[in-house]
């Protein structure tokens, strides 16, 4: 697979306007300034393919990118980002929801978290909504390069216990920065979308 081949399709507001073409989608999540632009980049190896916003919360609709004709990469909205409006995040909140229990939708998810840190309650709850759909998905500890090497074990089995994960559910080291972990999520993905690379 030519991970270069790379083509925006559409931003969709609405759960409706989504691609129903039988194609794998992969959908990317996490906090707003978690660096989800700059996993994406590193997986495409593209400088800045995934726009990456100097200002976090620029993600305000479901992005599709469809990858060698093959899946769809979905970027979502970022959440927990203070400075939106309730009425803003309820939509997204409501968009996202639609779009996670669409069986006909996703195939695969990728929920982003920093690895320095305790995941935080929104992100409790995104990994309950991604529980929830019942197809399979994994965490990526990201911003790996913070860490100290005493840190990364104790870090991991925290984001995992944190995130209630059963075993079945990857944690996977990553950083966008170095490329550590690149490797360990494009097999996760491609399994899952069942296409070669």
């Amino acid at each position: 697979m030519n991970l270069q081949n790379v083509e925006f399709i559409r931003s969709c507001a609405a759960v409706s306007d989504c691609p129903r073409d039988g194609l794998p989608q992969i959908v990317f999540s996490g906090r707003s300034n978690v660096g989800k632009s700059s996993v994406i980049n590193r997986l495409l190896r593209r400088k800045n393919f995934a726009r990456v916003g100097s200002m976090p919360g620029k993600t305000v609709q479901l992005n599709f990118f469809k990858i060698d004709g093959a899946m769809y990469f979905v970027d979502i909205p970022g959440y927990g980002y203070a400075k939106v409006s309730e009425k803003e995040r309820a939509r997204w909140a409501k968009m996202i929801d639609g779009y996670l229990s669409d069986p006909a939708l996703m195939t695969f998810g990728v929920m982003i978290v920093d690895a320095r840190h305790k995941p935080t309650e929104n992100d409790c709850t995104m990994a309950q909504y991604f529980a929830g759909t019942e197809k399979p998905f994994c965490v990526v500890a990201n911003k790996l390069d913070k860490l100290k090497k005493s840190e990364i074990e104790p870090n991991l089995a925290r984001i995992r216990e944190t995130l209630e994960l059963p075993e079945s559910v990857k944690v996977i080291p990553f950083s966008a920065e170095t490329g550590t972990g690149r490797e360990e999520l494009l097999r996760a993905i491609l399994d899952a979308a069942e296409v070669t690379a």
